[in-house]
């Protein structure tokens, strides 16, 4: 969980701030995942911080929804033409990669539990957008 915040915070995902009148700040909650290795035994213990985005309305809180996605018959020519033209292919993951775009609407999010001060009014803006944001 401290990674996740470290890495969240590093991104400039939110700043924390009062909740302006007339606005309403979403929930998250933390979700668990124990990664394995091929063979079965625990890789690492995974804490994903994840946003209530379902109790946003169409119209209001978004106007339009969007996830960056490949196809594979594009991952399948690449990998064709890299073979043919006898090219060395690196793999590479980048951690959290749809989260680095900037928002453009105001989302508000109550603070992650047991992370930030949760004092009264005061509530993350997101920069950047979250698991589960619609």
């Amino acid at each position: 969980m401290k990674s996740e915040i470290h890495s969240l915070e590093t991104n400039g995902t939110w700043i924390v701030t009062q909740l302006p009148l007339g606005k309403k700040a979403l929930g998250c909650k933390w979700v668990y995942k124990i990664k394995h290795k091929a063979y079965g035994s625990v890789e690492r213990f995974k804490a994903r911080l994840v946003i209530l985005g379902i109790h946003q309305k169409e119209g209001i809180d978004y106007i339009e929804t969007f996830a960056p996605i490949v196809k594979m018959i594009m991952v399948r020519t690449v990998l064709a033409v890299a073979a043919m033209r006898a090219w060395e292919l690196h793999h590479m993951d980048v951690h959290n990669a749809f989260l680095h775009k900037d928002l453009e609407e105001d989302v508000y999010m109550n603070p992650p539990p047991g992370f930030l001060p949760q004092q009264y009014g005061m509530v993350c803006k997101l920069n950047k957008s979250l698991y589960g944001l619609k």
